[in-house]
């Protein structure tokens, strides 16, 4: 991208929301006593800090292609942060515990990434992460078709169909490479306070490439052809907007 497209204020809006998958993915991590810990594409690193408490003895390490992101970050004792992209990070040594959380979908190349990450881990050592699996919902196929029609001058291409697989999938992927694989999917019926909620959503992370080309007064009216089409697929009850939102989880030990 041109510049750093992520805002954390925008990105954290719906912090606890967030957050419920990640806890629910390294509850299945089985580690006892892990010296190192990677949290691979951390964001603002209130999670990765969780994974400093969960495992108290370990040197917790979170990276994040952002530097605003980084900034936030809270390091210190056996915490700590960098800036980097996870297509090239490379461990100084190997590690006993990988965590991605909603990272894998921005990068096409994923799947071979998990195999590097597998050969980064210690025999024994395991590899967890979580990836959107709503990219066939209205939230994203209404924005897809309005970047091939309406904005296809400017945002044609933009937007990537499919960028994850199904957990067998997974399974499939890192049983091959010698790893013990628990793979499973579950669909969170977040319910949303405030108008235009699923737009609020995504803004803070499927628009973010659109927006990113975009000039302010295009990015305004982009928004708004998003509200209108988000409206009407997700309507607005009396306790807020429901928004189904399926999950990909995988736990493997090497």
């Amino acid at each position: 991208m041109s510049r750093d497209m992520w805002d954390p204020e925008i990105y954290n809006r719906y912090a606890d929301e967030r957050s419920r998958p990640f806890f629910d993915l390294v509850a299945r991590i089985a580690a006892e006593r892990p010296g190192q810990v990677v949290d691979a594409g951390c964001g603002t690193g209130e999670l990765t800090a969780a994974l400093a408490r969960r495992w108290p003895d370990a040197d917790v390490h979170g990276f994040d292609s952002s530097p605003a992101m980084i900034e936030k970050a809270p390091a210190g004792g056996r915490l700590s942060f960098s800036v980097d992209d996870v297509t090239r990070w490379r461990p100084e040594r190997p590690v006993d515990v990988i965590v991605s959380n909603a990272v894998l979908q921005w990068v096409p190349e994923h799947r071979e990434l998990l195999g590097r990450w597998v050969d980064a881990l210690v025999p024994g050592g395991w590899l967890a992460f979580q990836v959107p699996g709503n990219f066939e919902a209205p939230s994203h196929v209404l924005i897809r078709e309005l970047c091939r029609t309406t904005w296809r001058d400017r945002l044609d291409g933009v937007a990537r169909p499919g960028p994850v697989d199904d957990p067998a999938d997974y399974l499939d992927l890192l049983a091959g490479l010698g790893c013990r694989v628990d793979a499973w999917e579950t669909t969170y019926l977040h319910v949303l306070p405030g108008e235009d909620a699923v737009l609020r959503w995504v803004t803070g992370t499927a628009l973010r490439p659109m927006l990113d080309r975009l000039t302010p007064d295009e990015a305004e009216a982009f928004l708004g052809d998003c509200a209108a089409l988000l409206r009407e697929a997700y309507p607005r009850g009396p306790h807020g907007t429901i928004f189904p939102f399926r999950r990909i989880f995988v736990v493997a030990q090497k």
